[in-house]
């Protein structure tokens, strides 16, 4: 059977009943009205707090995929609870949640791990980090069946995006799969609401315009700033190479928004990167 990854947050970052998440989910997913895009979705940006603050602004990303088809989702999240100058991925077993199992594809994680020296093997890492883990029963909803690659950024440095992005592009740009990158990060924290705006601002302009230099410029010039700064910038630039031509911001909002206190909020960002149909 393998390794299993079991659940850490659920009860705590959303319901660990199985009825109560599914019925959660759908409900944000119902409550995101959302144009229809006429286009590839390759990426989306997805943030990672409790879902009673920011499962609704992750829900615009996720039914942006609604009736779409892929076989392996890649997901790319920053570790909050260790530091390690790599990249952690579980190259075998599965994730657990309340709504089942999701099986790392195997395949690939082994080519990928194999590839750079970078991307190392670490339990430890995945074990108690919720920023990947609360994708999955978005994931689990909107798409039928499909594998993960999940990995884990303890160094987030913008040379290790850019390595990072290469190693993944250079395994999977000539199988015959079709994959989605996730990238999960959060924006500002507990600045007081306006000035989270203005700092988040900057970077949803960075990701409407598909902008990565502009984005790791501003980033490390502290206009402003991401806890999954390293996710957003590499799933950026892996969705260029896979194609995408073009990104979309579905929806902002901040903590702020949902609990009234404006005093120090955290900003959360859902946006998608896609291939343009030619008209």
């Amino acid at each position: 059977m393998g390794f299993v990854r079991e659940a850490a947050v659920s009860g705590t970052f959303y319901p660990d009943n199985p009825k109560t998440l599914q019925r959660d989910v759908e409900r944000y997913l119902n409550n995101a009205f959302l144009d229809i895009l006429k286009g590839d979705v390759i990426g989306i940006i997805s943030p990672h707090a409790g879902y009673m603050y920011s499962g609704q602004v992750a829900a615009y990303g996720y039914k942006a995929i609604i009736n779409r088809t892929y076989d392996t989702v890649i997901i790319i999240a920053p570790s909050h609870r260790m530091y390690f100058d790599s990249v952690a991925i579980l190259e075998q077993g599965s994730y657990r949640t309340p709504l089942g199992m999701v099986d790392v594809d195997e395949e690939i994680a082994v080519e990928i791990l194999k590839k750079d020296k970078m991307v190392s093997p670490n339990v430890e890492a995945h074990r108690g980090e919720h920023s990947l883990e609360v994708q999955l029963p978005f994931l689990q909803t909107v798409l039928k069946r499909f594998k993960i690659i999940p990995l884990i950024m303890g160094n987030q440095a913008f040379d290790i995006c850019e390595k990072l992005s290469i190693c993944i592009y250079d395994v999977i740009k000539d199988k015959n799969k079709k994959f989605l990158v996730v990238g999960s990060t959060d924006l500002s924290h507990y600045n007081p609401y306006f000035n989270a705006v203005e700092l988040d601002t900057v970077i949803v302009k960075h990701l409407e315009d598909f902008d990565p230099p502009g984005m790791i410029k501003d980033l490390e010039s502290n206009k402003c700033e991401a806890c999954g700064a390293g996710p957003m910038v590499t799933t950026m630039i892996l969705s260029k190479k896979l194609g995408a031509t073009n990104g979309k911001v579905l929806k902002y909002a901040n903590s702020g928004d949902v609990s009234g206190d404006k005093s120090g909020v955290v900003g959360y960002v859902s946006s998608v990167f896609y291939k343009k149909h030619e008209q």
